[in-house]
């Protein structure tokens, strides 16, 4: 009797021991939460340069295509709650009716909503086919014929690819550590810079312009429950709501001031590369800049002469320039860095917090110049 109490004990006590590194995990948490509330007393956006900032998130998926069992209602409030102004919906297709038809479409709760289809190729490839013949490049890890025509852009992040990296054990304990007082911030445990794609990316760059965009790839479809037989949830936890899914990345799209934010603008931007990537949930990257002489990021720009290349953030940061895919520039603890471009070349930028641990923050869109 004794022997049983004494491996109960033991077993007890090993359980415990191994929460240890859970618990200083979710205290780092507590300690990165302080550090973004300190960087936003600190912001300082810049001038917005004669466009008007818009943010949404693309790569959504609703209960229509069978991998998702979020309503539209549960999506227009997501939208809401993290102050969107659009959301890209990429439905997955079906053989019976048309998804990015049957999708959310237009403005409701004051949202912009633009339907579009996820698309799988026969070998294996997949686009995400939106309105005015927009097609985005999805996991292009995996993407093979990039000949298709009339790819406009790269999902060059997809939250989904990010999380596919995690050890499902670690995931299970940091969330059942800090889901109810982080539950977005436990994803920057595991936010890595999305190397084989930024790759694919850059070696795609040299033979056309592409626009970099990100995924959220939100599904609402992780999680356990208990339902009754109506298919209310009697019991259950969700470990991806679109709530939190919406706050992770975002895409910030650049119109003209004298533009209405509507489906045509935005998948124009889309298409020019007017537009950067932004972690926001380290910190709001509204007010991002990235220009070469009075052209904005996506535009061309001929070399005439030495042309000023600026890069502008709210914070002070890690700006990291490359050019032609290789590393051209790399400053730390500025929020304004100005160089003088003499050569042609693709010129694009990383932006880093080290007051985060040097997470990756932004992601621009390239200038060309000729």
């Amino acid at each position: 009797m004794r022997s049983k109490k004494f491996i109960l004990l033991i077993v007890v006590l090993l359980l415990l021991l191994s929460q240890i590194p859970f618990a200083y995990r979710r205290y780092k948490l507590r300690r990165l939460s302080a550090a973004i509330q300190q960087l936003a007393h600190e912001r300082h956006p810049p001038d917005a340069n004669g466009f008007t900032e818009y943010k949404g998130v693309v790569h959504v998926h609703s209960f229509l295509g069978g991998h998702s069992t979020g309503t539209f209602a549960d999506i227009i409030a997501a939208a809401q709650a993290n102050q969107l102004q659009f959301v890209i919906m990429t439905e997955h297709t079906e053989k019976e009716f048309d998804t990015a038809a049957m999708t959310l479409k237009g403005v409701h709760g004051g949202v912009l909503f633009i339907n579009g289809n996820e698309v799988s190729a026969t070998n294996g490839d997949r686009l995400l086919a939106l309105p005015d013949d927009v097609s985005i490049v999805a996991y292009p890890e995996q993407f093979q014929n990039w000949d298709t025509p009339g790819i406009a852009g790269v999902e060059v992040y997809n939250v989904f690819t990010n999380a596919k990296r995690i050890n499902p054990l670690l995931a299970f304990f940091d969330v059942l550590w800090s889901r109810r007082s982080y539950p977005d911030l436990i994803f920057a445990l595991y936010l890595a810079r999305p190397d084989a794609a930024l790759q694919k990316w850059d070696q795609a760059l040299t033979r056309t312009k592409l626009t970099a965009t990100a995924g959220n790839d939100a599904h609402a479809n992780v999680g356990v429950s208990l339902k009754d037989s109506s298919g209310k949830t009697l019991l259950g936890i969700q470990l991806d709501p679109y709530e939190v899914s919406f706050r992770l990345v975002r895409l910030h799209v650049l119109l003209e001031q004298n533009k209405t934010l509507d489906a045509t603008s935005v998948l124009e931007a889309v298409r020019t590369g007017h537009c950067f990537i932004g972690f926001d949930f380290l910190s709001d990257t509204t007010g991002f800049s990235f220009t070469a002489g009075n052209k904005i990021q996506g535009d061309e720009i001929p070399l005439q002469g030495a042309i000023p290349l600026k890069v502008q953030t709210p914070v002070a940061s890690r700006i990291v320039i490359y050019k032609n895919g290789a590393v051209f520039l790399d400053e730390s603890g500025v929020s304004s860095k100005e160089v003088t471009i003499t050569e042609r070349g693709i010129y694009r930028a990383e932006v880093y917090l080290p007051q985060l641990g040097n997470r990756l923050w932004i992601l621009s869109n390239p200038v060309y110049v000729r």
